[in-house]
């Protein structure tokens, strides 16, 4: 039987992050946008790569919806398989990160504790926590798709913000609440503080 703690070890190559970094310009980070179904995470997002990438820095976004139709399909909406999803967002992550990109993610990411194992992972000028702390009244009212309503009528299970919790994050780096202003000037504002 293979024994994945007797048999695997860590490979170390020459070419390290540093190199990488130094190589695009810039330095890695991961800017974890989180908040409810419709707050804006995938339309800031979009705005935001377009500002960095027109600035020469090296992008990628990795959106709750496309990681679920490849990376995560075989995974449902429970709070395991929530669970699971952002953690193989993470180990993602971790190697654009370590290939010098920045990475925007775009995910609910409702529970407190994964989030922070997401933080963890990374050093502490590397990850940048950006809660859309949009209410729930209006990321409903914006739902194209009717998920929310289809959740109120009982055809979706564990919904986020209907009847699957969201835990408000305490300590992140920004918290925008997109009501009164628009996903392309809240992108702008994010890229104005950003260094890289």
């Amino acid at each position: 039987m293979f024994d994945k703690e007797v048999n695997m070890y860590e490979q170390i190559f020459t070419v390290n992050k540093s190199d990488r970094n130094k190589l695009n310009g810039h330095k890695g980070k991961v800017l974890w946008l989180t908040g409810l179904s419709g707050s804006g995470k995938s339309t800031i997002a979009n705005f935001l790569e377009q500002i960095l990438h027109k600035k020469g820095i090296k992008t990628y976004i990795l959106d709750g919806d496309n990681v679920r139709c490849g990376l995560c399909r075989d995974l449902d909406f429970t709070e395991v398989g929530r669970i699971e999803n952002i953690r193989r967002v993470t180990e993602v992550a971790k190697l654009m990160l370590d290939a010098g990109i920045v990475v925007i993610t775009a995910f609910i990411s409702p529970f407190t504790n994964e989030r922070q194992i997401a933080r963890k992972s990374f050093q502490d000028d590397e990850f940048i926590e950006i809660y859309i702390s949009t209410p729930l009244e209006i990321a409903e009212k914006r739902d194209k798709k009717g998920l929310y309503k289809r959740a109120r009528c009982g055809e979706l299970r564990n919904f986020t913000g209907i009847d699957s919790p969201y835990e408000v994050p305490v300590k992140a780096e920004y918290t925008i609440d997109t009501s009164n202003q628009t996903s392309q000037k809240v992108a702008i504002e994010l890229a104005n503080n950003f260094k890289f």
